[in-house]
């Protein structure tokens, strides 16, 4: 996030506590002390104390407002949750107990079932819990499913899914735990391991575990929908946990009241599914996407709160004191300062902030995000010498381009990269997912067929030449004959090979990294994410001879053994049109 982009979240939450602030809440009495004390003392709560509470926190409360002046407000849906919540059974350290909901939790759940339509229906369909751990998600989630299970319809279908089998059967596990407490003798429910369901007395309910390598067969007919720590989902081969919450969540079509609950805690995985639904989360929330059937209750640290101040840790987990002890996030703080790996879990499962162990990797995310320039245009450059190096996948993944060209003026490189994928591959790769938001982004461009088109990237090379100077064409030579074949009319002595060794990539590697740590940087690319996503996914490796190449993160010390889908490709092409620059002889 740059400077400017900050200074506008500050600006921001200051408009958005003013606003609160401002509220008369006796005009609302009906839904705050009305339907339960705790919803008006949480109002009072963050708009007396804005600095004690997130951003999204903030607009949350905004948005509650907003909706109970435009919809039917049903506090007697609220109170009846709230008193099954209170009366079932949930485990604990004194063992099963009761528990009183707290303020935030009154807040979240009478969020979900007090507006409703005009035609009296519930409004909100889709909730995001984005919550730090030992919140209490687990709880939150179980007696969702309960209540759909004992007061949904009379067919309901309340399932839970995770991306791995014992995260899945935590959950499910609760809410056998309590329908046992409800049921002892099982004269009402048949409690099986992996499904609850009715014995008799004309309901035709049941809830279910699932997990993303279940077989899903047709005929679901879901009415609720559980994806607990959605964010451990990746962009992966085979099923994944966001194959499985499209087939969920697809197989809601007849329910009138239909919810779908994602309740998670951030992770490592920072290009997964969830991610980018978080992106679309938030712009409801900032007003710049319209959706009023979405809740959302997201905590994560304002942009100028310090990872190391109690402060933040109690704004980012509303639960302090409360389901966690008042000295863990100091003790877990000291543990967090042992090893890299103790501070990505401190900031991912306690922060509740995307990131990786970045001490691996070349640049960091934020960094790397900091290098895309929106105000350059590769169109609108005319008359600069340029390098241009590609790198061609052909079948199996997305191939690139990158025209790497200097401005004698400012003193400065910039890089822009077009990148390419086959129609088929876009459809069966393990990071479809990704892939398909990059393509209606408008940042990976479709070849037809099943391979890549090589004649396409021929034109938009030749239709750059048209107003820029090709001085060089660098390639990989593995997969390029073709390609290089059609540039020839540009003449042999602009195509050159590249060769992938340490010692060819050991200058624009150290130079890049100069470049890019200048202040300003010297050094820019186009702003497309995934010349990020290549560059954050870099790890460097020397050879005995100190030469610097980026691998992946995940391959093992370059020995070509691939434990991920990661991809670096754009950042290769990207140092072969800089590398080719230096040795370009004028």
């Amino acid at each position: 996030m740059t400077e400017t982009e900050k200074q506008e979240r500050r600006e921001l939450k200051e408009d958005t506590a003013r606003m609160l602030g401002e509220i008369d809440l006796s005009r609302y009495s009906r839904a705050l002390e009305g339907t339960d004390e705790r919803l008006l003392a949480y109002a009072r709560l963050v708009i007396g104390n804005p600095d004690d509470h997130n951003i999204w926190e903030l607009l949350g409360l905004k948005r509650f407002f907003y909706l109970l002046d435009r919809y039917q407000w049903k506090r007697g849906r609220v109170k009846k949750f709230f008193d099954i919540y209170e009366s079932l059974k949930f485990n604990g350290q004194d063992g099963r107990q009761s528990y009183k909901l707290t303020p935030i939790q009154c807040f979240q759940f009478a969020n979900i079932f007090g507006f409703a339509r005009p035609d009296g229906l519930r409004l909100i369909r889709d909730a995001y819990f984005f919550v730090p751990r030992k919140f209490s998600k687990t709880t939150s989630a179980a007696s969702l499913a309960v209540y759909d299970l004992l007061f949904g319809d009379s067919n309901s279908q309340a399932y839970v899914g995770a991306n791995s089998y014992e995260q899945a059967k935590l959950c499910f596990d609760e809410i056998r735990n309590i329908m046992r407490d409800l049921d002892p003798g099982e004269t009402t429910f048949r409690i099986n391991r992996e499904r609850i369901s009715f014995k008799s007395g004309g309901r035709d309910s049941y809830a279910r575990c699932l997990t993303a390598n279940a077989r899903t067969q047709d005929g679901l007919n879901a009415s609720l929908v559980i994806m607990d720590e959605y964010a451990q989902a990746r962009n992966s081969k085979g099923k994944n946990g966001a194959d499985l919450k499209n087939v969920l969540t697809s197989s809601m079509g007849a329910r009138k009241e239909p919810l779908t609950v994602v309740i998670t805690t951030a992770s490592e995985v920072i290009d997964g599914p969830f991610r980018h639904e978080l992106e679309g989360v938030k712009k409801v929330l900032l007003g710049e996407a319209e959706n009023d059937t979405v809740f959302a209750s997201l905590f994560e640290p304002d942009v100028d709160d310090a990872e190391d101040d109690p402060h933040t840790w109690a704004k980012v987990q509303p639960h302090m004191g409360v389901t966690v002890q008042p000295d863990y996030y100091e003790k877990e703080w000291a543990r967090a300062q042992l090893s890299a790996e103790n501070m990505v879990t401190f900031r991912t499962k306690l922060l509740n902030v995307f990131c990786i162990n970045e001490e691996k990797r070349w640049f960091t995310v934020e960094k790397a995000h900091e290098l895309l320039n929106k105000d350059f245009d590769i169109n609108k450059v005319r008359g600069v010498p340029t390098a241009v190096a590609f790198d061609l996948s052909v079948h199996d993944d997305f191939s690139c381009v990158s025209y790497v060209m200097y401005n004698n003026r400012t003193a400065t490189y910039y890089c822009h990269t077009d990148y390419y994928i086959p129609e088929w591959t876009l459809k069966h790769h393990e990071n479809r997912q990704l892939y398909g938001i990059w393509v209606d982004q408008g940042h990976l461009k479709v070849c037809k067929g099943e391979k890549i088109d090589v004649r396409m990237i021929a034109n938009d090379i030749v239709a750059h030449s048209r107003h820029l100077p090709i001085i060089i064409i660098s390639y990989d030579a593995y997969k390029a004959q073709d390609l290089v074949n059609i540039l020839a009319t540009f003449g042999r002595s602009v195509l050159h090979p590249y060769p992938q060794t340490n010692g060819n990539f050991n200058l624009p590697v150290e130079s890049f990294e100069m470049m890019a740590y200048n202040d300003p940087p010297k050094i820019w690319m186009n702003d497309n994410p995934i010349n990020a996503y290549c560059l954050e996914n870099c790890v460097l490796m020397e050879d005995n001879l100190g030469n610097k190449k980026p691998h992946k993160y995940g391959s093992d010390m370059g020995s070509g053994t691939d434990y991920g889908a990661n991809k670096i490709d754009g950042t290769i092409t990207m140092l072969m049109g800089l590398g080719s620059l230096y040795k370009y002889e004028r």
